[in-house]
């Protein structure tokens, strides 16, 4: 598979793996820059999404993972460290039980592990979600998006939503391609398998976290041995678009330090 991918920076290497939808563009420069003040970054497009190749049959969480395996060795990395977000952290803690070599250190954001315990979205969101994103109105579907995956006070500011609506609009993300992506995760779990991972692992999770509710952190950092929980107040979603200069500082903390 091969991915399209952008590097940038210098230092330590860095694997960001984006969620959902998510495209290289959706760590936003603020974030991605800090990071690379200190790491050369990797940033990339799952298959089907951005400039990578189509995505027309089911895949799961483990097939996305070796996806990811491959672009290390596409990368010339034997290790790295990890930062994965959302879905993107499920794809990594099957990164990190699969190729546990690979990893330097781990960071997982505002993600799911799966099995008992763990939450997904209330039934209220994930309606919300599909009616505005199968409604035909592209408008509708990012304000949706927006709104489910930051936090109130981040919405205060008119400006951060055109910076968002932005974003979306320069990498369209086929519906088609979600579908499959929802499918993949719902198949995820890696619960009974978490105290496996034996890399540094630092857990990032928004207390006002609608799409994957803080529980979840809760959970993962309880079954990973020796992994760092941090809890942000008032924060949402999608917590390194809202902080992105506390997101970077932690990831450098904790893969430096």
């Amino acid at each position: 598979m091969d991915l399209h991918h952008i590097l940038g920076g210098g230092g330590e290497p860095l694997l960001l793996i984006q969620g959902m939808s998510g495209t290289h563009l959706s760590w936003g420069d603020p974030f991605l820059e800090l990071l690379q003040e200190d790491f050369r970054t990797a940033v990339y497009d799952h298959r089907g999404i951005g400039s990578s190749p189509a995505a027309n049959i089911a895949f799961t969480i483990v097939e996305l993972a070796d996806d990811t395996a491959t672009l290390l060795d596409t990368l010339g990395w034997e290790t790295a460290h990890v930062l994965g977000i959302s879905m993107g952290g499920m794809v990594a803690q099957q990164l990190a039980l699969r190729h546990p070599q690979r990893l330097r250190t781990l960071t997982l954001g505002c993600t799911y592990c799966g099995g008992p315990g763990s939450a997904a979205a209330s039934l209220s969101t994930i309606h919300k979600l599909g009616a505005a994103m199968t409604s035909g109105d592209r408008e509708r579907a990012i304000r949706v998006g927006y709104e489910c995956n930051t936090s109130a006070a981040f919405r205060e500011d008119p400006s951060h939503y055109e910076a968002f609506r932005a974003m979306v609009l320069a990498a369209p993300v086929k519906i088609a391609t979600i579908m499959l992506q929802m499918q993949a995760i719902a198949g995820h779990n890696t619960q009974g398998r978490l105290p496996q991972i034996t890399q540094p692992t630092l857990v990032v999770h928004g207390t006002e976290d609608r799409m994957l509710p803080p529980s979840n952190g809760r959970l993962i950092a309880s079954k990973i041995p020796g992994a760092k929980l941090e809890l942000w107040e008032d924060v949402g979603h999608l917590f390194w678009w809202e902080q992105p200069q506390r997101s970077a500082a932690a990831v450098k903390a904790h893969a430096l330090g």
